[in-house]
């Protein structure tokens, strides 16, 4: 078996290497976690790290390190794991479970993503909704309860949310600065109507609030 050449990376190390940034929609489960109806809830992520070992996630709810978690990721599929280490920004890194032949299929994707993942990049100020760069924000509602939450995407008029907590229709509350209702829930999140419709330039701005600064607002 001839040796490699001194430039050339084994297809196991070029694995190793090969990280790249993305923004990626998603969904995912923790598998130790239920409903009381016995179902596992699901909750939306962004992939915002990609490795064919490991997949970076900001998430509404993090689990536990050691967790069992299934994710399925726009452009890469269903990916099973555990979590490794938890995120200051809210999420978690999950380290993949996979046979070497799903390692290589999928760092032919992260290799196509990569090449690719800059020719479509929609103008957001032309689209009725849009991922916000920051996707963590408030809830908060009118007995003064605050909860953090992931923001799907967002627009002048509403916004489609993901948390743990999940409020029934017709709840009224507000989303960072913004008040509205809940009017539809969704698999793993629910839909808020804002109470007036905003300016596109300003309402993410208005909607993405973290929990700190709003609990500073109100002492």
């Amino acid at each position: 078996m001839s040796a490699l050449a001194p430039n050339e990376d084994s297809p196991a190390e070029r694995r190793r290497e090969l990280r790249i940034i993305v923004r990626l929609p998603g969904r995912y489960w923790l598998m130790s976690r239920r409903t009381r109806g016995g179902l596992r809830p699901q909750f939306n992520c962004r992939a915002i790290n990609l490795s064919p070992n490991a997949i970076a996630l900001a998430a509404p709810v993090q689990g536990e390190v050691g967790e069992r978690v299934l994710a399925d990721i726009e452009h890469i599929g269903r990916l099973h794991g555990v979590i490794g280490r938890l995120l200051r920004d809210k999420g978690f890194v999950m380290r993949l479970s996979a046979t070497d032949e799903e390692r290589a299929g999928l760092m032919h994707k992260i290799e196509w993503i990569e090449k690719h993942k800059n020719l479509d990049v929609p103008d957001r100020r032309k689209q009725a909704r849009f991922a916000p760069d920051n996707p963590f924000s408030t809830l908060v509602f009118p007995d003064g309860a605050f909860v953090s939450c992931f923001v799907i995407d967002v627009s002048p008029t509403g916004a489609a949310v993901s948390s743990e907590t999940v409020p029934e229709i017709g709840t009224a509350l507000a989303l960072g600065t913004l008040v509205g209702r809940v009017v539809r829930h969704f698999p793993g999140g629910f839909a808020i109507q804002f109470i007036s419709p905003q300016d596109r330039d300003a309402v993410e701005n208005l909607a993405i609030v973290q929990m700190s600064k709003l609990q500073d607002t109100v002492r």
